[in-house]
């Protein structure tokens, strides 16, 4: 069995939570005071659904947006963003070998990008554009379980011995498994970009009832959010923006920690003012607007370790 395929026995059995003078409360409030004090472009390859979304919360956040479809756009704006985002939520027949183009580009260059993979199992086509992603592979990931899960089948990094391996189906754009249970991909993903890239750093956020983060070494549990969340398209594609909003100015375990955090905050804020879905997506991006980074940075959080 190989040292990424089974990750769970090797994770401690009880988390801890991360002590208020713990140094990573501090990195995430900075990465927050960062955002909104320099206003770091991060460019976006998205989906037409929620692209307005994903603007309006990367500003709302402090950032600053530019969104384009087309690969010499997207190659050329990198010279000038901190972090690139992309999503494949909705394709077109385009889509293939311009984010070939554009992940071998980010590669060879360095530039740090956020991948959303959408939908990830659905399709001959949207597989064919994530498989192709495992040997320039992004430096953060943000996906439900499911996603993640079957973007790791996709990669192959599951050893073919491992019984364990967690296994999924399609299921459109909504999970059909629990947090937890995309623990063991969400570690080899991490373990796998970070040995792609030249700071040897990456990171996995799966976004749930639970959220979970890992750079391959530790992982992160933070509870919170609002359930308003799945009531609105876009909310996991805007979170994937915002987390490109903060790799812009920070490493990618700390952009998807502060990039969570923030959304649970802001969507337990915004809910608490809303009167259903429509009120709901409006009161977010004031939150995401007033939220603190004492506040973001205060949050509950809980550790494990993986050897």
């Amino acid at each position: 069995m190989s040292e990424l395929s089974h990750i769970a026995s090797h994770v401690q059995s009880v988390a801890s939570a991360v002590a208020a003078d713990d140094p990573i409360r501090e990195s995430i409030a900075q990465a927050v005071r960062d955002v909104k004090a320099t206003t770091p472009l991060a460019a976006s390859f998205t989906n037409f659904v929620t692209i307005n979304l994903v603007a309006n919360a990367q500003l709302a956040s402090g950032g600053t947006a530019a969104m384009s479809f087309l690969a010499d756009d997207v190659i050329a704006t990198s010279a000038i963003s901190g972090a690139d985002y992309v999503n494949v939520g909705t394709l077109l027949p385009f889509y293939r070998e311009a984010l070939d183009r554009i992940a071998h580009a980010f590669h060879e260059s360095g530039h740090k990008w956020v991948l959303d993979p959408v939908a990830a199992g659905i399709g001959t086509e949207r597989t064919a554009i994530l498989t192709a992603f495992r040997d320039v592979p992004p430096t953060v990931i943000r996906g439900n379980a499911s996603e993640i899960i079957a973007l790791d089948a996709m990669w192959g990094l599951a050893d073919a011995a491992d019984d364990d391996a967690a296994v999924t189906r399609p299921a459109g754009v909504e999970s059909v498994d629990e947090v937890d249970s995309a623990l063991d991909a969400a570690v080899r993903l991490a373990r796998h970009m970070a040995s792609h890239r030249a700071d040897g750093t990456a990171a996995v956020a799966v976004s749930g009832a639970v959220d979970l983060v890992t750079d391959g070494r530790d992982v992160y549990r933070l509870p919170g959010g609002s359930a308003l969340m799945t009531k609105i398209t876009g909310a996991g594609c805007s979170l994937g923006g915002v987390t490109a909003t903060y790799l812009a100015v920070a490493d990618p375990m700390t952009a998807a920690l502060a990039a969570s955090l923030l959304y649970n905050r802001a969507g337990e804020a915004a809910e608490a003012r809303a009167e259903g879905p429509g009120s709901f997506q409006t009161h977010l991006l004031d939150a995401l607007w007033t939220t603190t980074p004492e506040q973001v940075a205060g949050s509950p959080i809980d550790r494990t370790s993986v050897r």
